[in-house]
């Protein structure tokens, strides 16, 4: 039932000799670096230079460009009503929205306010762990070889070190033998290849999430990316979409789990050649779509930009400052979403069960919790963002333990009717003999009562 708004500071000044100087930079790349040293650092701020109409610093037909960092290049054509239209158009689309408000608490909106993609994002935690697998279905005739570890140190390590102001992440991989996808592909004669349609792409993950094994005793979301390299019977494979188009990428991404890519080999020139063959992936070509998929399980997709928008790519980092500000935003308001809802939960417990014991550690952690929700609250209103979802991390780790304090979980499930059904029968064979006893006992009392008492 709480309400989240959004607003904006915003201050106007002139360009210093320093930022004229970058941006007489040959293009807007070049101006954008020269302008990273001399902005703001602040996390959740946006720096917007206004360059004139006939500038060649933006190319032609693009009236915005947007750098890696916290900056924005603006054409200035038309009046000043247009030019500030542009700015919070600009606004809308590197900072928070009341859309990304809607995706962040998707799972307390009703369906009918939310985009179908609005659910497919990661919902907030304090970790994540990230397992690569390969698949290699038949051994006996191929030898797959990947440099895994080089690969993630190469591609990405920069991006997980720019997010681990988010949350702890933990990397893994290994290889599964044997392991198919439970889904038998359709032969087509035209391409003279194996096709997997989009609707039995579902039925693809189930079976072999069953070989993975990496969620079972996870404590944080577990995100996982397959490679696939089809058996030689089912070579080569390919991913249709709903229209039945080929994917480029060949490869599919699933709502809060991961992603799998199908990796075809090249037949081998001559029908004699020895088995099994050698196989070496070209992991920069995996990675790309990996991280692609990556970016799109945390929300970070670019797929709706204005018309006369330019988006720098994020280079090796995978993401830009300005992504990592929304999702920072994001999780903080998920965040003291989650603990309200932890803590609404916990006092609905405790005045159901009347008997309810709260030791001092318990109700410190709630009271920490409450002081640390209020703090993220008031720290967002002020546009603190970093402290403000450090706050919400110390909150939701409160709450959290508090909830699921020992003390407080064996009375969840010894309410009264239980313990009834648990010492009646203990009871009872001994409770028999003393109540006959005591039956016999006011009947003797009776009788005595009622006999005559003769008088000497």
């Amino acid at each position: 039932r709480a309400s989240v708004t959004s607003r904006y500071e915003m201050l106007y000044r002139s360009t210093t000799a320093q930022e004229e100087a970058a941006l007489a930079a040959a293009t807007a790349r070049e101006a954008d670096a020269a302008l990273h040293p001399l902005q703001d650092a602040t996390l959740g701020s946006l720096t917007m230079y206004v360059v004139s109409e006939t500038s060649s610093l933006l190319p032609q037909g693009i009236n915005v460009y947007v750098g890696k960092h916290r900056s924005a290049l603006v054409r200035a054509v038309g009046s000043l009503a247009a030019l500030q239209a542009r700015l919070r158009e600009v606004t809308q689309v590197m900072s928070f929205t009341a859309s990304s408000i809607a995706a962040a608490l998707s799972d307390r909106v009703p369906d009918g306010q939310l985009s179908p993609d609005a659910r497919r994002y990661l919902k907030s935690s304090l970790g994540y762990e990230i397992t690569f697998s390969l698949l290699n279905p038949d051994p006996k005739s191929h030898t797959v070889d990947w440099d895994i570890e080089g690969a993630v140190n190469r591609y990405v390590k920069p991006v997980l070190d720019k997010l681990s102001l988010v949350a702890n992440f933990s990397v893994d991989s290994q290889i599964l033998y044997y392991a198919v996808l439970g889904v038998t592909p359709r032969y087509d004669k035209e391409s003279s290849s194996f096709l997997l349609s989009a609707h039995s792409l579902p039925h693809v993950i189930n079976p072999v999430e069953a070989r993975l094994g990496s969620s079972a005793a996870s404590l944080y979301p577990v995100l996982n990316f397959l490679l696939y390299v089809p058996e030689r019977s089912h070579s080569p494979l390919y991913i249709q979409d709903k229209d039945g188009a080929p994917v480029s990428t060949n490869a599919f991404h699933s709502p809060r789990w991961g992603g799998i890519m199908v990796y075809n080999v090249e037949a081998p020139a001559s029908p004699q050649a020895s088995l099994p063959l050698h196989v070496d992936v070209d992991m920069a070509q995996v990675m790309e779509v990996f991280l692609a998929q990556l970016r799109l399980l945390f929300g970070l997709s670019r797929e709706e930009v204005p018309p006369k928008f330019l988006l720098d790519s994020p280079g090796n980092e995978g993401l830009a400052d300005w992504e990592l500000d929304h999702l920072l935003w994001a999780h903080t308001v998920e965040n003291v979403a989650t603990v309200s809802t932890t803590l609404t939960s916990l006092a609905q417990l405790l005045d159901k069960i009347g008997n309810i014991v709260i030791k001092d550690d318990v109700a410190s952690e709630v009271y920490r919790a409450v002081a640390s929700v209020q703090s993220a609250v008031a720290k967002l209103s002020l546009g603190h963002l970093q402290s403000a979802f450090q706050a919400s991390k110390e909150a939701v780790t409160s709450s959290e333990r508090a909830f699921f304090d020992p003390s407080l979980l064996h009375l969840l499930y010894f309410p009264d009717d239980q313990k009834f059904a648990i010492y009646i029968p203990l009871f009872l064979p001994m409770a028999v003999p003393i109540l006959l006893s005591l039956a016999k006992i006011v009947r003797e009392t009776r009788q005595r009562k009622k006999e005559p008492t003769k008088m000497d």
